[in-house]
């Protein structure tokens, strides 16, 4: 939700840009840290931070200002409106969602949570929720800042993983496996309004609170990887993650289960993953590491828990980590 303004001159409101807490805070502190690490005792991590920097300021960059642009110009109505139907054609409208959505595996929560009580059925918004932190703008443009057109196959395979994950679940629901979902008619309309009364100084004003506001959902998320993954490339020895986190089933496991343990946004993974993927040359662990914070993320689980009920929390890992597993070996034999 946007804070607003009464504007003295007009009278009307307008959303206000806030720089959040969490952002102001961590972005602090990686500032400190980043000109400390210019001291000569921490040079590898200088030599680090500066390399991750540089691959990833302009996909930062241009992911914000097309998440700025879609939060002002594109109606949430629009969105809401195709996610209801009872229909497989909701699960595909469910990661077209996800994809104009542009926020992170964190910040989407509250999103699919308002989806669900406005009357999406469950099936779609488990397809939203799967695939909306690594089919989004941001992330994709983040990763093919990373892996160059090798990223492609990441959103792919989480898109298929989404829609798949969201076809067992309407199969469960008329099964009666899991909880039904609401039955509610869409009523409110949508208009283009902000696109055909176009006032260039409201769409500056607008599209730039849409960037403070993501920022403010992922950027502090993203520092927080970047600065994880440079201290393991700074310190630890690649041999660690060879040994450990190689490109068997047994490597892929512990992936996994370092990925469950380490909770980090999806854009805050990405740098992380982009390490895993240098110290082991093998692409299907890096899959794994940023599916598993999403269908293993014991937050979503609770939720889905708390909103929807038990046996749609349980029915999620269950579906969405051996398809994970299967997209992470094939990518490893192949790529």
């Amino acid at each position: 939700m946007h804070e607003e303004k009464i504007c003295q001159r007009c009278g009307e409101t307008h959303p206000t840009m806030k720089i959040g807490k969490k952002l102001k805070l961590v972005g602090g502190l990686f500032i400190l840290v980043f000109l400390l690490s210019f001291l000569p005792i921490l040079s590898p991590l200088n030599e680090s931070m500066i390399s991750y920097i540089g691959f990833i300021w302009w996909a930062i960059v241009l992911g914000l200002v097309l998440g700025g642009l879609i939060d002002y110009f594109v109606p949430e109505e629009f969105i809401f409106k195709y996610l209801g139907q009872k229909k497989a054609i909701s699960l595909f409208y469910a990661v077209i969602g996800g994809f104009l959505m542009a926020a992170c595996s964190h910040g989407i929560l509250a999103i699919y949570m308002q989806l669900y009580k406005k009357g999406a059925s469950i099936p779609a918004v488990i397809t939203f929720l799967l695939a909306s932190p690594w089919a989004n703008l941001t992330i994709t443009i983040l990763l093919f800042s990373f892996f160059g057109i090798k990223a492609l196959f990441f959103i792919l395979a989480a898109m298929f993983i989404a829609l798949v994950t969201g076809f067992v679940f309407m199969i469960a629901e008329k099964a009666g496996i899991i909880e039904k979902s609401k039955d509610i008619e869409f009523t409110g309309k949508y208009n283009w309004d902000k696109i055909r009364n176009f006032d260039l100084k409201k769409s500056i004003h607008g599209v730039a609170v849409g960037m403070v506001n993501l920022a403010n959902m992922v950027l502090w998320w993203i520092l927080i990887g970047v600065f994880a993954a440079a201290l393991i490339g700074a310190y630890v020895p690649g041999h660690i993650f060879v040994e450990y986190l190689g490109p068997g089933l047994t490597g892929l496991l512990l992936t996994l289960l370092f990925a469950t343990i380490i909770e980090v946004c999806s854009e805050g993974s990405a740098p992380i993953a982009f390490e895993i993927f240098n110290k082991v040359g093998a692409f299907g662990n890096p899959f794994v590491f940023l599916m598993a914070g999403v269908v293993t993320d014991y937050t979503e689980i609770g939720l889905i828990w708390s909103n929807i009920g038990k046996r749609s929390a349980i029915l999620l890992p269950l579906v969405a980590v051996p398809l994970v597993l299967l997209f992470g070996i094939l990518f490893n034999m192949f790529l």
